[in-house]
Order: C-alpha cells, then sequence, then structure tokens
C-alpha cells in the first residue's frame, strides 16, 4: 500500500521503466499471432473454395469424356474416344496446386484410372502408392485396394500381398472383407488354391453376401463337398 498518490505515481513509473520492454513486445506478439492465425484462416477458405471450384470443373470435364465415348460407341460411330487429355491435365494441376487436400487425393484417383486405361500402369502405381500414404485413411485404403487389383491385373501377385500385408488391421477394420477377396484373388493367381478359399471365407464373413464371391468359393470347392452341403 502507498501512503500519497505520487508513491502510487512513482510505482507505476518504475514498473514501467522495468517492463514496458517487454510488455510492449508482449502486445506486438499477440497482435502478429491474432493477424497470423485470422490471415492463415482466411487463406485455408481461400484455397478450400478454390480446390472445390477446380473440382467440379473436372467432374464436368469427366462428364463430357463419358458423354463423347457413348456416342463414339453408338451404332455406325468411330471406335471409342481415348480418355480426354484436359481431364488429366486438370487432374494433375489440382494434384500439384492442392497437394495434400482430400481434392487432390481423389483427383488423383481420377488420374490413375485414366493412366491404366492408357496404359501407362507404372504412373498409375505411383499415383495411388502417393494417395495411399496420406493420412486421410479412408482414402489411403481406397487407393491401395486400386494398387492391389492394378498389380492383380499386372501380374504382381507376391507385390499385392505385400502390400495388404502391410495394412494395419483396426484402421482398415471396414475394408476388411474387400482385403480378403484381394488375398483370395492372388492366391488363385498363385495356385494357392486351399489358401485362397479361406480368403474369399472369410471376406463374405466380414462383408455383405455377394453372389460372385460365393461363386468365387463353390469354384474352389470339391464338388462331392458342393453336393453334401446340398
Amino acid at each position: 500500500m502507498y501512503d500519497t498518490e505520487e508513491e502510487q505515481v512513482e510505482a507505476l513509473k518504475r514498473w514501467w521503466k522495468e517492463n514496458s520492454t517487454s510488455t510492449i513486445v508482449g502486445l506486438v506478439m499477440g497482435i502478429v499471432i491474432i493477424l497470423g492465425w485470422n490471415y492463415w484462416q482466411d487463406h485455408k477458405k481461400t484455397q478450400a473454395a478454390q480446390a472445390s471450384a477446380a473440382y467440379d470443373q473436372l467432374l464436368k470435364a469427366l462428364d463430357g469424356d463419358k458423354k463423347e465415348s457413348a456416342a463414339a460407341t453408338a451404332p455406325g460411330s468411330p471406335a471409342a474416344l481415348s480418355p480426354s487429355i484436359a481431364v488429366e491435365k486438370l487432374a494433375e494441376r489440382m494434384q500439384e496446386q492442392f497437394k495434400g487436400t482430400e481434392y487432390a487425393a481423389f483427383s488423383g484417383l481420377f488420374e490413375a484410372k485414366l493412366k491404366s486405361q492408357q496404359g501407362d500402369f507404372a504412373a498409375a502405381k505411383q499415383i495411388l502408392k502417393t494417395i495411399a500414404a496420406e493420412s486421410n485413411k479412408q482414402l489411403s485404403n481406397i487407393a491401395k485396394i486400386r494398387l492391389v487389383r492394378l498389380m492383380l491385373a499386372t501380374g504382381e501377385y507376391e507385390q499385392g500381398l505385400q502390400v495388404i500385408n502391410e495394412v494395419d488391421a483396426k484402421v482398415a477394420a471396414s475394408y476388411s472383407a474387400n482385403y480378403d477377396e484381394l488375398v483370395g484373388d492372388l492366391y488363385v493367381a498363385l495356385d494357392r488354391l486351399d489358401e485362397a478359399r479361406t480368403s474369399y471365407q472369410n471376406a463374405l464373413r466380414n462383408g455383405q453376401p455377394s453372389p460372385l464371391l460365393q461363386f468365387k468359393i463353390d469354384d474352389l470347392t470339391p464338388q462331392e463337398k458342393l453336393e453334401n452341403q446340398k
């Protein structure tokens, strides 16, 4: 406590002299942090809006491609057109400009499909591997499943099994049936039929009933056993 007003003023002057620099620095830093945070939020909103608009443009280009392909395959029309270069360029641009966003990953899935249709399997696999390594678990699993299917189509059976073996079962729980069926397909290709049947049965237990999956199981089950099950 101070006895007089003059003592209070003197005390305030001393405090200001001792703490003015740190106080000013603290205020400035606080303002900078607030302004920086607001700028970052505005930047993210702007980027999201731009990514959404670019993705919409990509979808429209894909729709145009489908209509052109349908027209090309109509009676009396020439052979189907190859995938539009414009679609591919849009997908590539989105991955460059909006790297790390879901829009970039989705455009990558489109581009991988186009590369596969063009026969450029190496490029398609590289794109899918990039998406598979991203933090979005849903998109990562979708990319891994498509990558393994592509490996199955190109005869890379052991590599496909390796990709699945490295999948975190907890993270991929909702995709377990997809992976089990893929493992079965890979085992069939490797002529490991008993293991293939087990994988298909696991897929049937973990997922929705599928006539195709049941057909795969029946195709690997000895005929006498099928007759006993009837």
